[in-house]
């Protein structure tokens, strides 16, 4: 082997951190500041597999050696030509197998310190995983509970501004939460890039200090959060908004600016809730829409849908609600919730 090997615990020690997977697997996941450089691109890979299988493994060896070889050229004459001597890079592929072992051996005969990670992407995963199910139990969560418009994730902005600790699970979900949720022109991460990113916010969090949470259901869009976070939240100290309905309304309204531009789309949304309302409500809803008569539709939702779901999500499963600390606000301005957010601990 003309390469050294390195494990996860030494990923500081690199100057650069290069993925060779396909730019299909790199998109699903990788490594946090990796970049991703292919020895095989997606199509390559298929083309690679289908022949070890349909023809033979030496015959997919050939091809292959040739295009990493193509490919690794064509790296370091666009990405890599212009590192010094002294430059450390860390190189992975799935299970520290050939893609990598290709790109470290010839970045090693140039004379760079070119590492391989042991074990791959697949061990970097393990680790996530299993850092997941014990992280949370380390953090002094307080939890940012309240109504649908009572402010929550600003409130979450609010208390960064003031140099609070914050987890902003919406933020890492690119995802507001309930039906509504959806951020426009804006996909959801995979699972895995979202367990990536938590994972990575929570080892940066002082475990000695608060931790500000807003309270979540289980699913948020179509990423799930581990069970070990969820039930953490669940029995951690709660924080309770209470807003009027009137300043519940206008914030929605400035809130959800996109739905107000693109009524269609609020159509759509609120079809996905005929299994929990009958036909004639949700038409009904519709022709709110079709009105401009958004505010009413707002109070409406929130009083016949949002308020009780809330209501009975919340009683069941955060044991320590009852002793909640209330934070009465009549305003959801940003000064108003940067005075709320100064008067708690830090």
């Amino acid at each position: 082997m003309h390469f050294k090997v390195a494990k996860l615990s030494q990923l500081g020690q690199f100057d650069e951190i290069i993925d060779v997977r396909s730019p299909a697997e790199f998109a699903e996941d990788h490594l946090p500041g990796a970049i991703n450089c292919p020895v095989l691109d997606d199509e390559e890979r298929i083309q690679v597999g289908t022949l070890y299988k349909q023809v033979s493994p030496f015959e997919a060896r050939k091809l292959g050696a040739a295009l990493v070889a193509r490919n690794i050229a064509h790296h370091l004459q666009e990405r890599f030509h212009d590192k010094p001597k002294s430059w450390k890079p860390l190189i992975y592929c799935w299970r520290g197998g050939q893609r990598s072992a290709s790109m470290a051996i010839i970045f090693s005969q140039i004379g760079w310190a070119a590492h391989q990670l042991e074990g791959g992407y697949k061990s970097y995963r393990h680790q996530v995983l299993e850092d997941l199910a014990t992280l949370p139990e380390q953090l002094q969560l307080k939890v940012i509970c309240g109504p649908t418009g009572s402010g929550k994730s600003r409130l979450l902005d609010a208390l960064q501004r003031t140099g609070r600790q914050v987890l902003d699970l919406e933020a890492l979900a690119a995802h507001r939460g309930s039906v509504l949720g959806r951020l426009p022109d804006q996909p959801q991460p995979s699972q895995k890039w979202f367990d990536s990113k938590l994972h990575q916010a929570m080892q940066q969090l002082d475990t000695t200090h608060p931790v500000y949470i807003e309270s979540e259901s289980r699913k948020i869009g179509q990423i799930t959060l581990p069970d070990s976070l969820f039930s953490r939240m669940h029995a951690s100290d709660c924080l309770t908004m209470t807003v009027p309905l009137a300043e519940r309304v206008r914030f929605l309204l400035e809130d959800y600016p996109f739905y107000l531009q693109q009524p269609e789309r609020l159509v759509t949304q609120l079809g996905f809730l005929k299994a929990v309302h009958s036909r004639e409500q949700l038409q009904h809803w519709q022709e709110m829409i079709e009105r401009g008569d958004f505010a009413s539709l707002v109070e409406e939702l929130l009083g016949q849908h949002y308020d009780p779901l809330y209501s009975r999500s919340m009683n069941r499963h955060y044991s320590r609600l009852s002793q909640a600390e209330q934070l009465d606000l009549q305003s959801l301005t940003p000064a108003a919730l940067d005075t709320v957010a100064r008067h708690l601990p830090q």
